[in-house]
């Protein structure tokens, strides 16, 4: 599928590929929909193997916040920037580039964190536009938009629990992936009396987290075997592929990566299963509410506005068993609904 498919079979708006030749940097910034308000979706920085790659990741994620600003009920729709990373990229050079394209579509698309960029990137951006929020709450801006993150997927976790006639504290919960919404579940997990499970590539964090949270720690690629209650995917996406899905030891589903579905048929594997699977977007709709709230109305959401996640995640997890359909069909479903209907 080349990439004019790829933007078409998505109904994407707007799609720039920029490039800064002496810095050898390139960025590509999808606009998903903006048809209940601007768009807002983060940067990530990663290797792909070409731009037609980056293209599709950035349309694919810039789709998903679209559903995930309609679910969350907010008058605004998706966007995403994937920043090309390789060896002697010049780092700042690639962050002005991004802000100085965000700035050219003059408030058609707000930014911010994901994985990859950081506060000084942010910062470098927010050099070039307003429209980007930091992710630390000693910025003046939205709040802590990892914590917010970890907060609505700690929600919706909790309305899994119910469903699974446990308590949080009463899980083992596996972890995949310490970045900074990572920790910041575990964090927030250990304090609700879950038993962790964690894996992470780099082992200096998982040494931390079996320190701070007395995590049990299993090899990364180990993580989707290790029997637990809950498996909480917060890296990367499609990690849970129809082979990984007959063979997931866990009775549900609730993290913080986008995206972790590798298609509807893995979904379904998990739903025929009886596993329960908090729909992504739903789960970790945190940072977006409070970035768009603050960028929508300039003040921040408050921890009620967070808590609503889990009350999503419980409708369409009743939805799933009452009208037996995987939640991700139902949650995209009824998000296609908001995002067509007219905006007020």
């Amino acid at each position: 599928m080349t990439s004019t498919d790829v933007i078409a079979a998505a109904d994407c708006e707007q799609v720039l590929v920029v490039r800064d030749r002496a810095a050898g940097a390139t960025a590509v910034l999808a606009v998903h929909d903006t048809r209940r308000g601007p768009a807002h979706g983060g940067i990530r920085r990663a290797r792909y193997p070409d731009l037609g790659a980056a293209v599709a990741d950035a349309v694919a994620l810039a789709q998903a916040m679209t559903w995930k600003c309609a679910l969350a009920e907010l008058p605004a729709g998706g966007g995403k920037t994937v920043v090309l990373d390789h060896d002697g990229l010049d780092r700042t050079a690639a962050y002005r580039l991004v802000g100085r394209t965000v700035a050219q579509l003059g408030g058609r698309y707000f930014t911010g964190p994901d994985v990859g960029t950081g506060d000084d990137d942010l910062r470098v951006v927010a050099a070039e536009t307003p429209f980007v929020a930091t992710a630390t709450a000693a910025d003046a801006g939205p709040g802590d938009l990892a914590a917010a993150t970890a907060t609505g997927v700690l929600a919706a976790l909790g309305a899994l629990a119910e469903r699974l006639g446990a308590r949080v504290a009463d899980l083992r919960v596996a972890v995949q992936g310490l970045g900074a919404v990572g920790w910041q579940l575990c964090r927030l997990l250990h304090g609700a009396g879950a038993h962790l499970v964690v894996a992470d590539v780099l082992a200096v964090r998982t040494a931390e987290a079996a320190t701070a949270f007395g995590a049990a720690v299993v090899a990364p690629e180990r993580i989707t075997a290790t029997p637990c209650d809950v498996f909480a995917p917060c890296a990367l996406g499609g990690v849970l592929t129809p082979a990984v899905c007959e063979q997931l030891p866990a009775r549900g589903v609730c993290g913080a990566a986008n995206n972790v579905f590798t298609g509807a048929d893995a979904a379904a594997v998990l739903h025929r299963r009886g596993v329960l699977a908090v729909p992504d977007f739903v789960a970790n709709a945190g940072a977006l509410i409070l970035g768009a709230t603050w960028h929508l109305q300039r003040v921040r959401a408050d921890a009620a506005r967070l808590q609503r996640i889990g009350a999503t995640a419980g409708l369409l997890l009743d939805r799933a068993r009452t009208e037996d359909v995987p939640p991700a069909v139902l949650a995209l479903q009824l998000a296609r609904e908001r995002a067509a209907a007219p905006p007020g």
